[in-house]
Order: structure tokens, then C-alpha cells, then sequence
């Protein structure tokens, strides 16, 4: 399990979980600056897919920004906050998308919810990811895990 809050420690535990799953990383909580105070909605992964593509999108070669991660512990998931209305739209096998209909789902400064940490703070400079660079990267670690998971 990864849990990772600290900016600094970020890549390394990226890196090391996905070349490791069952490497534990742990990290000193941080509060970080709340980038812009809008509503965002929320794209769940499996905690392994996940984290290849924070990898994809943090390597890439147009250095696409990602916004703020969370990963629950308890449920071995990373969530990427996106724009709200990405839901309508959102279509991706093996995730899901929480709509905040309006509700107002604002990114917070402290992870949300008991057993869960920040993989990538929130940070003024990336306020939610985009959802097609999202969409990209989750569907090209769909299939390096497995390609990885058929290689005998």
C-alpha cells in the first residue's frame, strides 16, 4: 500500500510502487495551498492502474500537468480530481466518475476521508487534471499492466 502526501517523495514513491506493488511508501502529511476555490469532479481508479499512469502523465513528453491524487488505503485506490461535468462523458472501463451535480465538491486542503493520503498534493500551478490527457494515460497503463501481467 502507498501512501504518499509529501511533494518531495512523490516520484520515488510512484515509481516504486509501480514497479513494486506490494512496496509500502510512507510520507510526512502536508498541508499545501489550495489552488482555485471551483468544483471538481472525481475519476476512480484501481490503485495499481492508477499510479502507472500518474507515472505516464508525470514522464510524459508533453509534460501534461496532473492535479491533485488522492489514494484510500482502505479501498487500494487513487482518485484524479477532474472538471466538474467530466462525468457526462467519462466512459473508461474499470473506473468510475462522481459527479458533484452542482453540489460544489471543492479541492480540499486535507484528504477528505479517514485512511486516505495525497499521492499529488493540490498545488496552484495544476488544479484538477484534464480528462482526455487522463483518459490517454489510464488506457495506455491498461495495457502495459497487461502486457506486464501476460509475460511469462
Amino acid at each position: 500500500m502507498t501512501t504518499a502526501t509529501n511533494p518531495t517523495t512523490t516520484a520515488n514513491s510512484t515509481a516504486a510502487a509501480t514497479t513494486n506493488p506490494t512496496a509500502t511508501v510512507t510520507a510526512t502529511p502536508t498541508t499545501a495551498p489550495a489552488p482555485a476555490e471551483g468544483p471538481c469532479d472525481l475519476v476512480t481508479v484501481p490503485a495499481r492502474q492508477g499510479l502507472e499512469a500518474v507515472d505516464i502523465l508525470r514522464r510524459g513528453r508533453d509534460h501534461e500537468a496532473v492535479g491533485p491524487v488522492l489514494h484510500n488505503g482502505a479501498c487500494d485506490t487513487l482518485g484524479f480530481l477532474v472538471p466538474p461535468g467530466t462525468a457526462d462523458a467519462w466512459d473508461v472501463p474499470g473506473s468510475a466518475c462522481t459527479r458533484t451535480d452542482g453540489r460544489g465538491l471543492r479541492i480540499p486542503t486535507t484528504p477528505p476521508a479517514a485512511g486516505s493520503g495525497w499521492l499529488l498534493p493540490p498545488a496552484e500551478d495544476a488544479p484538477v487534471t484534464d480528462p482526455a490527457v487522463l483518459r490517454a494515460a489510464l488506457d495506455q497503463a491498461a495495457r502495459l499492466l497487461e502486457a506486464a501481467d501476460n509475460c511469462h
